[in-house]
């Protein structure tokens, strides 16, 4: 099973999702540096090929891809096999933010987020777990969130799609316990890869509210996305099952072990402004 075999990602293959942008260029590019060949996927053309051109390995593969569509993932995972002969890693970082109360966002709205977040991390690693089943050692490693650890008023669609990915992640971890595939969680708080800034946001909102909270959000962030990356790297080639980024998320991982139930009291204040996508603007700043 070697369960506890750490990870040589020289000349084998990591598989990353969300890859054009954000913590999964910055992954890509650790990798890159460590050696490892890379399959990365996205939906956005232009920004894989303009990460790849940044990339100094060879052997890498880009794939433009909607992760919600069940059949491409699955043509899209034959393609990485029959060109990747060794998938030793798949790092899942595809996916968005959005805002919005209960009241504000739409069963719409709240379907298609599920189906970014979560049912794109699942049919990809569906997809991809038995090429990874025939390494002697591999490990896959699903962005979670702080928000699947606490979740807070005004994220309630981000909220339960990060706790859905925590529970799948949690699962196949124990099912595969017997395996050489490893399953680890990441749960990322406060790294600046402006994903508020871009995510999307309910149709009820005012878009000048939206763009006041999602700068709210983006104020509290402190780590660098190349620190995130080295961290979350590490962790897959060492398989760690639970890793924590960011001091707001161990913070929060202690808040929520030591009060379940009443966390919340210690968050509302300094998350006011980030959740509070209902007030005008002018009401906030009088003229």
């Amino acid at each position: 099973m070697n369960r506890m075999r750490r990870l040589d990602v020289r000349g084998r293959t990591s598989v990353i999702t969300g890859a054009a942008s954000g913590m999964g260029a910055e992954i890509a590019r650790e990798l890159d540096r460590r050696g490892a060949r890379l399959a990365l996927l996205d939906r956005n053309a232009e920004g894989l090929a303009a990460l790849a051109a940044d990339l100094t390995g060879t052997g890498h593969t880009i794939h433009t891809i909607d992760l919600t569509d069940d059949d491409a993932v699955f043509a899209v995972a034959a393609e990485i096999a029959a060109s990747h002969p060794h998938v030793q890693t798949l790092i899942t970082c595809a996916g968005s933010s959005m805002l919005g109360d209960m009241d504000q966002s739409s069963m719409e709205e709240m379907r298609w987020l599920m189906d970014v977040n979560l049912w794109g991390t699942v049919n990809i690693t569906k997809a991809l777990l038995p090429v990874m089943r025939r390494e002697r050692a591999a490990h896959i490693t699903h962005l979670v969130s702080i928000y699947g650890l606490a979740a807070p008023a005004g994220r309630i669609p981000y909220a339960m799609t990060k706790y859905a990915v925590r529970g799948f992640t949690e699962s196949l971890r124990h099912e595969l316990e017997r395996s050489s595939v490893t399953v680890g969680a990441i749960y990322p708080a406060g790294v600046k890869t402006g994903i508020i800034l871009h995510g999307r946001y309910a149709a009820a909102i005012d878009p000048a509210v939206a763009a006041r909270a999602a700068a709210a959000q983006a104020a509290m962030y402190h780590t660098e996305p190349a620190d995130a990356a080295r961290r979350i790297v590490e962790a897959t080639v060492r398989r760690r099952a639970r890793t924590m980024v960011g001091r707001e998320a161990r913070l929060i991982d202690v808040l929520t072990r030591i009060t379940p139930a009443h966390y919340w009291n210690a968050m509302r204040r300094p998350l006011r402004d980030a959740i509070d996508t209902t007030t005008p603007i002018a009401s906030r700043h009088p003229s």
